[in-house]
């Protein structure tokens, strides 16, 4: 997931190096913040049994990924499409925020996102 963020963050213009004190985080403010309305938007997308399949698939991919090299999944052209159309959507929506504080914003809307997610799973 994050090599396709990082590929459209690159063909936007954006910078896409990493702290050195937090390898999980971006260096440059817009694309951190970019970074967590990706994760937001591809998340609240998902069903319930889609988002227990993708931490399973999550889990797996870690473990591999200590035991060796591992390459990117191919994207095929209409799911980058509607990838990047849905990224927009959402950032277009996080566009009129406050710029002080964009990051409380973005953290209140992750934090709604995950309990609808619960209340929706839950019913």
């Amino acid at each position: 997931m994050r090599s396709a963020f990082e590929a459209w963050a690159q063909r936007d213009g954006h910078i896409v190096r990493r702290r050195e004190d937090k390898p999980e985080e971006y260096l440059v403010y817009e694309t951190q913040r970019r970074w967590l309305i990706w994760q937001a938007a591809l998340e609240h997308g998902k069903t319930p049994a889609a988002r227990k399949a993708a931490a399973k698939e999550a889990g797996e991919k870690a473990a591999s990924a200590r035991n060796g090299v591992q390459r990117a999944p191919a994207m095929g052209a209409d799911e980058a499409a509607v990838r990047t159309q849905v990224l927009n959507e959402v950032i277009d929506a996080f566009s009129g925020l406050n710029g002080t504080t964009a990051m409380e914003d973005i953290m209140n809307v992750i934090q709604g996102l995950k309990q609808k997610q619960k209340s929706d799973s839950g019913d």
